[in-house]
């Protein structure tokens, strides 16, 4: 693509690869940095480029990972999003694939923290213009956390143009494993059906949670012979996905897959992973899939890639294109 006054792209190290790709399809090279650790375990990030007056944009999905925790870096996005501020930036975006404590937005106990909204104000307090982020756990919880301006991406369309030649010619449903999901799993039963030009079911599961431990089988909805798609935000130990799995196997389901944006695939997640009655996992590429065996991943999970979703929000974001357009569609409005 052309560009007169092309964008700003800088990505810490622990996401290179993702950013690598985002920059790959905006035919933007990714800016030079400098990441340094010292011996008492601080560190610090700095630009080598100038970003006096430009339209920045920083790269950071914010997973434990094999190196870094979670907080380690929350930590250096927010040193380094300061950083474009010191330096003069127009606007700084901080483009979060995998938004960290996106899950603690409620009280559900007395004195409980409000982690998003704590987050919120971090982002923002070194100077964060815009933040991109794909499926939170709850857009309205996200949305409202934040003073400064938000784009909520979502795989909808991924999602649904990668499995639309899956699900055959019968009878298919998309399920929601929890109550708190069924807008999500509703918005993508309304673009799968556009995308396959005829009607899709609907269900969700019974879920209660206390203690960690997780109760609740009731199934709502007719899932006879269908071809099942369990939509979620993300998958943690995969026990969710299981269970929704197996419930909708009791009830006559021919074959369920599970899709969801994130696979953290911690604890026992392998073993829900290769299971039987998950036919295959279907996630993306914002968080590595470092915490499986390859053979496992390789056999029953694919990965959609997010690269032009994050390249397209960013394209826009930066001429002032839709974004409504970009998820939903030309004739969205």
């Amino acid at each position: 693509m052309k560009w007169t006054d092309p964008p700003v792209l800088f990505s810490l190290n622990a996401t290179r690869e993702l950013s690598e790709r985002i920059a790959q399809y905006l035919d933007v090279p990714l800016s030079e940095h400098e990441e340094r650790d010292f011996e008492d375990g601080e560190h610090k990030a700095r630009p080598l480029v100038s970003v006096r007056a430009r339209d920045v944009y920083v790269i950071q999905s914010l997973y434990g990972g094999e190196n870094e925790t979670v907080n380690d870096k929350i930590c250096r996005l927010l040193f380094f999003l300061g950083t474009m501020r010191e330096g003069g930036a127009a606007r700084v975006t901080a483009v979060i694939p995998y938004l960290a404590y996106a899950r603690k937005d409620r009280q559900t106990k007395p004195r409980d923290p409000v982690v998003t909204r704590y987050m919120a104000l971090l982002l923002e307090a070194v100077g964060t213009d815009v933040v991109i982020a794909l499926d939170v756990h709850n857009i309205v919880a996200f949305q409202n956390a934040f003073r400064c301006r938000t784009e909520h991406l979502d795989t909808r369309r991924l999602f649904a143009e990668h499995i639309r030649e899956r699900v055959g010619e019968g009878p298919v449903v998309v399920a929601s494993p929890d109550p708190g999901g069924v807008k999500r799993a509703q918005l993508f039963q309304e673009t799968f059906e556009r995308v396959i030009g005829r009607d899709v079911g609907m269900a969700w599961m019974e879920k209660r949670r206390s203690a960690g431990v997780v109760t609740g089988n009731l199934l709502v909805g007719d899932v006879k012979g269908a071809f099942v798609l369990v939509v979620d935000d993300l998958i943690s130990t995969g026990g969710t996905m299981l269970r929704a799995a197996e419930a909708c196997l009791e009830q006559g389901a021919r074959e369920v897959y599970a899709l969801a944006a994130h696979g953290l695939f911690v604890g026992e997640a392998e073993k829900a992973i290769r299971d039987p009655r998950l036919s295959k996992t279907i996630i993306t590429d914002t968080v590595p899939l470092f915490r499986l065996n390859p053979d496992v991943a390789q056999s029953h999970v694919e990965i959609v890639s997010t690269a032009p979703l994050f390249g397209e929000a960013i394209r826009r974001c930066h001429e002032g294109g839709s974004i409504v357009e970009l998820l939903e569609g030309p004739s969205a409005s």
